[in-house]
């Protein structure tokens, strides 16, 4: 009963932060974030590629539930990654929050999960987070090689931590990207992330 009063507090957190976000269809916010290897990323370094932004807390039970309990999101990483597309995963919690890995744990939880992003960063000012107004965990952003957000919000439709939904819901991460391919705009732009709330 604690648990799930607790995931229902992190909805409700997840709902409430007032970040204002770039909409979709307009330039995705130029950001600057540094990953667990050192490595410096932009997205004007980007322009030309599809790039993913995922909102990542290795320890919200929405997260595990698309890590260790099926695999779906590092699956969805090498997916991507086949197809040319940049996907950096983003921890915005502030210092010692929970899910707020070193550089050793979390690359030993990436590799726990088999997690393929091509980067994994810490944004533990949430200069980043806030300016994409990522409330959530996990919290998604599609960007088109032109350098437009074409998605963002939740991984898929069905607003749950259990592994055996996601088999049925529509992934629109998944969606956005075979439209980017086709050169069309996606069905559904824009929807409110669910998961915990991010620890800002």
């Amino acid at each position: 009963m604690k648990t799930f009063l607790g995931i229902l507090l992190a909805v409700g957190l997840a709902t409430a932060v007032g970040f204002a976000a770039p909409r979709s269809g307009q330039p995705a916010p130029d950001f600057t974030l540094v990953d667990l290897d050192g490595t410096s990323h932009t997205l004007a370094a980007l322009r030309g590629k599809t790039v993913v932004l995922e909102w990542v807390n290795p320890e919200c039970p929405f997260v595990v539930k698309h890590y260790e309990k099926s695999g779906n999101i590092p699956k969805l990483q090498r997916e991507a990654a086949e197809a040319g597309v940049v996907w950096i995963s983003i921890n915005s919690g502030r210092p010692g929050a929970q899910g707020d890995y070193g550089p050793t744990e979390a690359k030993a939880w990436m590799a726990k999960t088999n997690a393929a992003p091509a980067g994994y960063a810490r944004d533990q000012d949430g200069k980043v987070g806030k300016l994409y107004g990522a409330r959530a965990t996990p919290h998604l952003c599609v960007i088109d090689p032109a350098g437009v957000i074409v998605y963002q919000g939740a991984i898929d439709s069905i607003r749950s931590s259990r592994a055996d939904d996601i088999a049925s819901a529509e992934n629109y991460v998944r969606s956005a990207l075979a439209a980017i391919r086709e050169g069309r705009a996606p069905a559904t732009t824009s929807t409110n992330a669910y998961g915990c709330g991010i620890k800002y």
